[in-house]
């Protein structure tokens, strides 16, 4: 959590203790929404149930997924798990991303209405930001060592990496120390947020790399992918369906199916090409991918949700 507080809302931070459970769950029934977030880590069920049952009959009750395809997959194997069994009653589902297969697979299960709520960019935070010579490279990528997406990073990273050994890669991230790199990859270690602007303004591309849970779903924009537009980096992304409806391919961002079509980019791509993308991926992203018009789409959803709800009170 930041150090800074909003002065729009009251932030509470609870101890993971059953008493703070039973406090939580109190409080829900002074809310006009109440929402529950999946992988808390603990009291997961104890919070759904609770919080659901505790809210008042005038209430919204909203389930906020940051991680659909894992949540779908577990509901599949657990016919009686207790999110399955609620969401006929629940007002909302909103998720991390996954666009129409997740809604689908969601509607199937029960749910009443199901939304994708993508990242976005935070303009204040994340913007163009004067190269650094430590972060200098022909392609960096950032991202710790997940089991999900490790193979994807041998593909599309340091495949092409060891393919041409006169350029310069840089991987950033946790967990790639005790991975075998190709002498032309130096691994930074963790790069922290203050130096997120340098590390994708710095080289001549930035990489986007999907675990694969979200790369089979599609629809599934990272963080990053946002992060790098906003610093106006020419990003190249491993190819997910969906990515066109964030990002025009060839004009805003490149799309590559394979290590393969990496390295073509990088031998086509100069540095007036390079910016003229990430100039225009920043400019769509100003446009359309901010977490004000994300906030403004939560309110009208909720908004109507809540008018719905009403409506069905009364009938």
């Amino acid at each position: 959590m930041t150090s800074s507080r909003p002065d729009w809302a009251s932030v509470v931070v609870y101890e993971a203790t059953a008493e703070a459970c039973r406090t939580v769950i109190a409080r829900a029934a002074e809310a006009d929404v109440v929402v529950k977030a999946n992988g808390v880590g603990v009291f997961d069920d104890e919070l759904l149930d609770g919080v659901m049952d505790a809210a008042g009959s005038h209430a919204l009750r909203v389930y906020w997924d940051v991680d659909a395809p894992a949540t779908l997959a577990e509901l599949r194997q657990a016919p009686d798990h207790p999110l399955r069994r609620r969401l006929p009653r629940i007002d909302a589902v909103l998720t991390y991303g996954g666009g129409p297969p997740v809604v689908a697979a969601y509607e199937a299960m029960g749910a009443r209405l199901c939304r994708p709520i993508y990242n976005a960019l935070d303009p204040a935070t994340h913007q163009p930001a004067p190269p650094q010579p430590r972060f200098a490279a022909d392609l960096s990528f950032l991202g710790n060592r997940l089991p999900d997406r490790e193979e994807r990073v041998e593909r599309f990273f340091l495949e092409p990496a060891a393919r041409n050994p006169q350029g310069r890669y840089i991987i950033g991230g946790s967990g790639w120390e005790t991975k075998g790199l190709p002498a032309n990859v130096a691994h930074i270690g963790h790069v922290g947020t203050a130096d997120h602007n340098a590390f994708n303004s710095s080289p001549l591309a930035v990489l986007n790399i999907a675990r694969d849970s979200m790369a089979e779903v599609g629809f599934s924009p990272a963080t990053r992918v946002f992060e790098a537009a906003g610093a106006a980096a020419c990003l190249i992304t491993d190819a997910w369906t969906g990515v066109e409806l964030f990002l025009t391919p060839d004009e805003e961002i490149l799309v590559a199916r394979d290590g393969q079509d990496v390295t073509d980019h990088l031998r086509a791509l100069t540095p007036a090409r390079a910016r003229a993308i990430g100039d225009a991926a920043r400019r769509r992203t100003l446009a359309e991918h901010t977490y004000a018009r994300r906030g403004a789409e939560v309110d009208v959803l909720l908004r109507e949700a809540l008018a719905a709800r009403r409506e069905r009170s009364a009938a």
